[in-house]
């Protein structure tokens, strides 16, 4: 854990054995555990939780109210709307005295639109947009544009998130990478 490169809220909660990159911001009430990764250029808001295991890469964005738990990656320039949800127990019960985290993967680029659910297991494809309040419980492709509950796919979009098409089927990768 860096002790100057990173700001951190008085009351935030930064546990020895963490990793925070350079040039980071973690604000009011987060909590990073021991264990959890956080690259450079990030921005943390108010309760925010990384759980120990999780790792979260540079130039994020993860608004207040999310909770990245174990299991989960989260790749470069990934933006997570407010209260956005992830899971990483397939079978939760809270009696069971074993369970086995599932993982889920976030590549870069991609956003995660305010109070969306991410079951866990999926990949969220590069540079692709869960829309606010869409439920995901498979895989959202590449550049692919996804709504509802579950999460259906509407669209695909650009890096910089503009509707490029509303085909089924995938547009030539020259579209999709021009900003």
């Amino acid at each position: 854990m860096s002790e100057i490169e990173y700001f951190c809220h008085p009351t935030a909660i930064i546990e020895a054995g963490s990793s925070i990159g350079a040039s980071t911001r973690v604000w009011h009430h987060a909590h990073v555990r021991e264990g959890a990764t956080i690259g450079s250029g990030c921005n943390l808001g108010k309760n925010v939780f990384v759980d120990a295991g999780a790792l979260v890469g540079d130039r994020c964005k993860i608004q207040n109210n999310v909770s990245v738990y174990a299991g989960v990656t989260i790749g470069d320039d990934v933006f997570v709307g407010p209260a956005a949800t992830f899971t990483n127990d397939l079978v939760p019960r809270a009696f069971a005295s074993s369970w086995k985290i599932t993982e889920t993967f976030v590549d870069d680029g991609a956003s995660i639109g305010a109070n969306a659910t991410i079951v866990c297991g999926n990949r969220i494809g590069k540079y692709a947009m869960v829309a606010a309040g869409a439920t995901v419980t498979h895989d959202v492709d590449d550049y692919q544009l996804v709504v509802g509950t579950p999460a259906r796919p509407v669209a695909w979009v650009n890096r910089s998130g503009a509707i490029v098409s509303r085909d089924i089927e995938r547009p030539p990768l020259a579209d999709l990478d021009a900003s």
